[in-house]
């Protein structure tokens, strides 16, 4: 078994679509970033990553090239699960925590798990996605930015 940790943060700015999970959620204000920025979806593919000890996303999608430029971080989840699968390894289990004050997360929680699942191919009750306020705390609960962290368990196929 191996496990891996991920953390991403990115700053809510006006003109962006708020990705998160894969999924355009409706909101006044979107996340920064050169790809999507989608701070789940970063921060699952840094556990996985993580738990395969090969780095973290930026060593493999850097956002000093172009060709990442505003990508959809899907597409970069499902080079990451193919990592998973040459490296003879499946995933175990996903557990996730979105932060943030606004907007409300649980209503678009179960399709950003199956988005996760269908990527990994693994069964949705493998992928364990939460969200959270700071009770105003912090910048998330400024409403400066939505973070994410995720820990990620491997098992050999």
């Amino acid at each position: 078994m191996r496990i891996g940790i991920g953390y991403d943060v990115h700053r809510l700015v006006k003109g962006r679509k708020l990705i998160i999970g894969g999924i355009e959620i409706p909101y006044e204000l979107g996340l920064d970033g050169h790809s999507d920025a989608d701070v789940l979806l970063h921060a699952i593919m840094d556990s996985v990553l993580g738990a395969l000890a090969l780095g973290d996303i930026g060593k493999f999608f850097p956002d000093t090239d172009q060709n990442f430029k505003d990508i959809d971080s899907k597409i970069l989840m499902k080079e990451v699960a193919k990592y998973v699968d040459e490296m003879g390894y499946k995933i175990s289990n996903i557990d996730s925590v979105i932060i943030a004050q606004k907007p409300k997360m649980a209503p678009h929680i179960d399709q950003m798990r199956e988005i996760v699942a269908s990527i990994f191919k693994v069964d949705i009750r493998d992928i364990g996605i939460k969200a959270t306020t700071t009770e105003k705390l912090g910048f998330e609960g400024r409403e400066e930015g939505i973070s994410a962290q995720s820990v990620a368990l491997l098992v050999k196929k």
